[in-house]
This record gives C-alpha cells, structure tokens and sequence, in this order.
C-alpha cells in the first residue's frame, strides 16, 4: 500500500504497547488497523499519531483489520480547546461511527481538513460542522430530499414541493417531509426551500439547520449517544451554574454547534 493522506479519528489501547485505530484516509475512507507498539516509550510513531493531526500512513492485510506499516506526521498538529475542542471530537466521533470501512470519500476528507482550522474561531463552529455534517449524508445517500410526502401511511403515497408559508416535520424513515399538524412545530417551507439550493452555513438558518440534520443523521447515529454532545452539554451547564448571564451567549453561539 502507497503512502495515504490520513486524520486519526479514534485509538484504544490494544495489547501492551499497541493500539486499535480508525482512520479517515484519501482514497479508502474509513480505514480500521492495529499500530504495532505505538504506545512504546520512544516509538518514533507515537507523537505523530494524534488527532487533529495530518498524516501519511500505509498498511498491509486484507480483512477489515489492517496492520500499519508506517505513520507519519504530514504537517503540524491543529491546536483546539474549550469548545473548539469538543467540537473537534464531535466530527470524529461522528465520522467514526457513521462511515462504512473503505468507502471512498475524497469530498468528506477535504471538508474534514478545511474544517479543523476553523473550529478555533468560535463565529464559524456550527457552519462548518453543518457543512461536514451534510457533506457526510451526501456520501451515504441519505441526504434529505426537499420534496413533500403525501398521504405518509399510504403505500402510494405521492410528491409534492415544498409550500412557502406551510411547516414541515421531516421523515426519518423515506427522507422527504411532511406537513406538520400544528402551526408551532417543524420548519417553514422558505427556509427548506434555501436548505434546498445548499445554504447550510448561513448564520440565521442555524436553528433549523442543526435540527434537519440532526433528524437525517439518526439512522447513521444510532440509539446510542454521542459521547462528544454529552461532554458539551455537560460544559455548558456548568459555565451557566457559575454564568447564567453568560449562558445565554454561549446557547446563542456554541451550543449551536452540536
């Protein structure tokens, strides 16, 4: 195996000095394999393999196990606290438990890379985690399709576009919406209209874009929850116990992300 540009997004402990990993890489997507005495006192390999690191990696092995054959640091290491941090965690967590193994995912990668930097300015967070987030669905096909489910318990059921002025809840189960019983619930047509054309990174459709989603990651999620949206959850209470003036600020803007 060539060199691959690769991220880290998980490593556990294996064995005495060995660790399991899961790799986003280039051309293989997410690449699971054991790093042979990675955790050895003055392995060359064990400042290198970090997150939010760019590396080149190889490996060897045929089954969904891997052996890397080599791991070495491509570029300097992205530095992330606080908030920025967790969020950082989110987009590997979330990337780890969604991604089938090697499946190419070029556009993900990218993303993934372009993000990193941004998740030290707290303005752009959410936008570019909505970006990675959607960018991820796309490559699953199961993004949201913007049209209307008629008749939703009907096996013929039928299609219709989205109504301006109409609020819409959206179905997990065929990916379409539906019309919402009450005026207080779901989004408004306009603002899935503009979701529609890719406007996922506008500040003022931040609300309603977590919240889509949010719904269309599920499926990929599953029932058990993200440790990462647990520990910001848990952050941002205890900033509101010291802070709750503050609080407001950061509901406002960080929370936004996850």
């Amino acid at each position: 195996m060539s060199l691959q540009p690769a991220y880290l997004l998980h490593r556990r402990p294996y064995r005495e000095t060995s660790a399991l990993v899961d790799l986003l890489t280039l051309e293989h997507g997410l690449v699971r394999g054991v790093a042979r005495g990675v955790s050895r006192p003055g392995s060359r390999t064990r400042s290198a393999l970090q997150p939010f690191t760019p590396l080149h990696v190889s490996w060897r092995g045929k089954g969904e196990l891997k052996t890397l054959t080599l791991i070495e640091a491509a570029g300097p290491a992205v530095l992330l606290a606080g908030e920025g941090l967790l969020c950082g965690l989110y987009a590997n967590e979330l990337l780890s438990r969604c991604l089938p193994r090697e499946l190419a995912v070029e556009a993900l990668f990218a993303h993934y890379g372009a993000l990193l930097p941004e998740l030290a300015a707290p303005a752009q967070r959410a936008a570019k985690l909505r970006r990675l987030e959607i960018t991820l669905l796309e490559a699953l096909d199961a993004d949201p399709v913007f049209s209307v489910l008629q008749d939703a318990d009907s096996a013929s059921s039928t299609l219709a576009t989205l109504h301006p002025q109409q609020r819409y809840l959206y179905d997990i189960g065929s990916r379409h919406f539906f019309a919402a019983p009450h005026p207080q619930q779901g989004v408004d047509g306009r603002t899935l209209k503009l979701l529609a054309q890719g406007d996922w990174e506008v500040p003022g459709l931040a609300r309603q874009s977590k919240w889509l989603l949010r719904q269309a990651l599920l499926p990929l999620v599953g029932d058990r929850p993200l440790r990462s949206r647990a520990l910001m959850q848990s952050l941002l209470e205890k900033r509101r116990q010291r802070t709750p003036i503050s609080h407001q600020a950061v509901r406002n803007n960080d929370h936004e992300s996850l």
